[in-house]
């Protein structure tokens, strides 16, 4: 497959269990070595060993990455310093009141609710302001509240110039922020392109790519 994201655009991508979605996003990480073919971030090949190029990248996977006996603030305030960032606990503060978690900053994150939790892994994805967003099913256990606020979370990225990778089986929770949208099925691209107007006509067409 061929993939090319640029500042300020948001690729959307579906596909069905086991398309290799999560893959994708591993190999554009750094967490993985593709089989074939190189990955670049702004011109840099990320890899396990060389933090510089992954520096620019903010994940948000199915794990975490947060410590169970932490609180949400103790948590980014330990990636933070990871991330050598010059104020961390100032770092830590916008992060969580992006995300609207403020009130629970405290709270061991073995505490938390599930939509909770997954705010708190949020932040931690935004705490270093990356320059490119790798975004795994963000929308999992946020209510509508939380969905809304981390829509406009998303497009204030965009704003700014960064460029997101979206993966979802529900594209129209970010639909209309979607610069442009893909279909993964069984590792190489189904569908590949800027989004269409019309949300139902696209999943008419992924129903006929998938399932024939």
């Amino acid at each position: 497959m061929d993939l090319d994201v640029r500042a300020g655009e948001m690729l959307a991508v579906a596909g069905p269990n086991g398309a290799g979605k999560t893959t994708l996003l591993r190999l554009l990480a750094g967490l993985m070595r593709p089989s074939a073919g190189e990955v670049r971030i702004r011109g840099q090949r990320p890899t396990r060993d060389d933090p510089g190029p992954r520096r620019a990248i903010g994940l948000l996977s199915h794990h975490t990455f947060l410590y169970d006996d932490l609180t949400p603030a103790e948590n980014l305030h330990f990636t933070a310093r990871l991330y050598g960032l010059t104020d961390p606990a100032g770092a830590t503060r916008a992060a969580l009141e992006e995300v609207g978690l403020t009130a629970r900053a405290d709270t061991p994150v073995r505490h938390l609710s599930r939509g909770l939790l997954q705010r708190a892994a949020i932040a931690r994805a935004l705490l270093h302001q990356p320059d490119i967003l790798l975004l795994d099913e963000p929308f999992t256990g946020l209510d509508a509240p939380s969905a809304d606020r981390f829509r406009a979370l998303l497009a204030a990225q965009l704003a700014r110039g960064r460029a997101l990778v979206l993966v979802s089986h529900h594209l129209a929770e970010a639909w209309d922020l979607a610069t442009h949208v893909a279909v993964l099925s069984g590792g190489r691209w189904a569908l590949e392109g800027s989004r269409p107007s019309d949300l139902a006509a696209f999943h008419a067409r992924y129903a006929e790519l998938v399932h024939g």
